[in-house]
């Protein structure tokens, strides 16, 4: 019943599975693997799996560090260069962009190249 456990997809295809049941009009009455139901809840809660925490940080916090570091850098580094406020803004904002822009990048083609290596 359980091949894979520790794949995400195969979770997600199981919890649906037992959320559909679950939510069916009759929910468990007539239901032919109404006492599977526990071993399913029993099996998702005892599955180990590796961390996402690093994960995480480098997908959505990395970027934001990066880009709120790189405007920062860049609003002091145009103040001293240009007098218009309203252009050192928009120059700045756009400069910084265009970092995260590549940091993204950059991140996901040594994503894609650990993927292969595994």
């Amino acid at each position: 019943m359980f091949e894979n456990p520790a794949n995400i997809y195969y979770k997600a295809g199981l919890l649906h599975t037992v959320e559909k049941t679950m939510t069916q009009q009759k929910f468990c009455q007539d239901c032919d693997q109404r006492h599977d139901c526990q071993e399913v809840y029993q099996q998702l809660g005892k599955t180990k799996g590796p961390s996402v925490v690093c994960k995480v940080v480098v997908a959505f916090l990395l970027p934001m560090v990066v880009f709120i570091a790189s405007l920062v850098v860049f609003d002091h580094i145009l103040a001293k260069a240009i007098n218009s406020k309203e252009v050192q803004t928009a120059l700045s904002f756009s400069l910084a962009l265009s970092i995260t822009i590549v940091c993204i990048f950059v991140l996901r083609a040594i994503n894609r190249q650990f993927s292969k290596d595994k």
